[in-house]
């Protein structure tokens, strides 16, 4: 069985397997790319200077890049939808699952408590390495702005209960959580990537994974040190009083929390500010009703190691059968497999979180309104990718790519990364050069098609700047200046940026 995600001639076919070499361009080359220039401008041109929704400026963007190239209105709307529903697909209900067991995660204490736990172990020279681990931890399953409010006050806790520089704590949690989100899956940008490229997920899964391990330690503990001394900066006061009763954002008792407190036990930490989807609220982690570390580590992993079993079996045992390989091909299908970690998280987290039916009914209904905007998004970039192939200007760029000599994983990173600075936004990035290099990607082994994702990963984070809202809200969070913001969070993110394209690039020397 192969994956959800291979949507390509490697591991079964579908949309790109009838790709370009079989379709005739819907006119002349100078039109084809005239078209497709401009479509990109246009795009870029409405989310920036006219503030439009990415997924209308998708949208536009597509329908008249068909239009242009010659497709005929009604061929061009019904290309875009085809996309948009094969994207939709592959990778709509994996969001929706992780959007849930994200949620869970925190709303169960479950993420308190692997923070909790790694902290305490932690001495204070361990501690930026420590930080690197929990910012990768809680990037695996959650969405990047969550997992941003979530690390935030950990953040700031962390520096002031140890006395250490807030940058030494913060730079390798957000190189952590950053990271993971342009390489790894199921964040919706690798998933889009892999589903409109054709990519095994199982095998990008497997190469993300090694290749975020280097660029957390070089933009996360070792950066640290420079960015410390470079913005000197105190932590923020997020938090009111230690121990017994929680503050609220606004700095009051609450009673309502401290009838929480009660019914839950003696509180064994500090009062600590955690997203509640809308807004900041108070929260203790106590030790009677927390799931425990191991239970929590457990359902953040079953998910990568079920998917990263199925991809090795698939590469050491390809034509292996039986009811050992088909049990184990289910279970690493990624459908299957974050379904898995969301049941896990419904049983084991909301039993450890001593959460009841109701609780864990609101806490699954609130995950999904948050991801709508980013599905729409996902959604319409599929479309655009399917009129690029549908008019054959997929062919023409392809054919250009290939006659230049350029690497095409560094002219993948060069496109993401334009399309990133354009926009600030590292999901239509993804989608944009995703879309732009999928009809190369049906040349291309399995395994470098693979590194092609990670390619425009690592563009879709360069240089953030103003146009980006994870700038402002680093920004904000910290209290620094823009030029401080620009010095730290701006170049770590091209760290991450760089070093992972390097990264990528010297694996394509030994992957052919």
């Amino acid at each position: 069985m192969s994956h959800l995600m291979d949507t390509s001639g490697h591991g079964g076919g579908s949309v790109l397997a009838a790709g370009t070499p079989t379709i005739d361009p819907a006119g002349p080359v100078p039109q084809l790319v005239i078209a497709a220039l401009v479509g990109v401008v246009v795009i870029i041109a409405l989310i920036t200077w006219l503030k439009v929704h990415p997924f209308i400026a998708l949208t536009i963007g597509a329908l008249g890049v068909g239009i242009g190239a010659g497709l005929a209105p009604d061929k061009a709307v019904t290309s875009f939808g085809t996309g948009f529903g094969d994207t939709m697909t592959s990778v709509g209900i994996l969001v929706g699952l992780g959007s849930m067991f994200g949620k869970l995660l925190v709303d169960s204490g479950a993420a308190d408590r692997v923070v909790d736990t790694l902290v305490r172990r932690s001495s204070k020279a361990a501690l930026p390495w420590t930080m690197a681990l929990i910012g990768a931890l809680i990037g695996l399953p959650m969405f990047f702005e969550v997992g941003l409010v979530l690390l935030i006050p950990i953040i700031v806790l962390v520096a002031k209960r140890s006395d250490v520089p807030v940058m030494r704590i913060a730079v390798p949690a957000l190189a952590g959580l950053s990271t993971m989100h342009a390489f790894v899956p199921p964040h919706p940008g690798p998933l889009v990537a892999i589903s409109t490229v054709g990519a095994n997920l199982g095998t990008t899964l497997a190469f993300g994974i090694v290749l975020a391990i280097p660029v957390v330690i070089l933009a996360g503990p070792l950066f640290a040190g420079f960015a410390a001394r470079w913005v000197d900066v105190p932590a923020p006061d997020l938090f009111g009083a230690r121990g017994g009763a929680g503050t609220g954002a606004g700095g009051g008792s609450d009673p309502a929390h401290e009838g929480r407190q009660a019914r839950r036990g003696r509180a064994t930490q500090d009062t600590a500010s955690l997203p509640n989807g809308k807004s900041d609220f108070t929260r203790v982690i106590s030790e009677p009703r927390s799931p425990s570390f191991a239970v929590a580590l457990v359902g953040i992993l079953l998910p990568v190691v079920l998917m990263l079993a199925q991809a090795v079996r698939e590469a050491t045992s390809p034509d292996a059968a039986g009811t050992w390989v088909g049990v184990l091909d289910f279970l690493g299908t990624p459908m299957i497999a974050i379904g898995i970690a969301a049941v896990y998280a419904m049983v084991f987290f909301a039993i450890g979180g001593g959460m009841d039916r109701s609780a864990v009914s609101k806490s699954l209904e609130s995950a999904l309104p948050p991801v709508a905007g980013v599905l729409l998004i996902v959604g319409a970039g599929g479309g655009f990718k399917q009129v690029l192939i549908d008019t054959g200007i997929g062919g023409v760029i392809a054919d250009a790519v290939k006659d230049s000599g350029i690497s095409v994983l560094l002219v993948a990173w060069v496109v993401s990364a334009l399309v990133r600075v354009a926009t600030g936004s590292a999901t239509v990035a993804t989608v944009t050069a995703a879309g732009i290099m999928a009809p190369i990607a049906q040349d291309l082994s399995s395994p470098v098609v693979s590194l092609l994702v990670l390619a425009i990963g690592a563009g879709s984070v360069f240089l953030s700047h103003v146009n980006d809202a994870g700038f402002w809200l680093v920004k904000s969070y910290f209290n620094t200046t823009v030029g401080q913001t620009f010095k730290t969070w701006t170049v770590l993110e091209c760290l991450i940026s760089v070093s992972g394209l390097l990264g990528v690039l010297l694996a394509g020397v030994f992957i052919h």
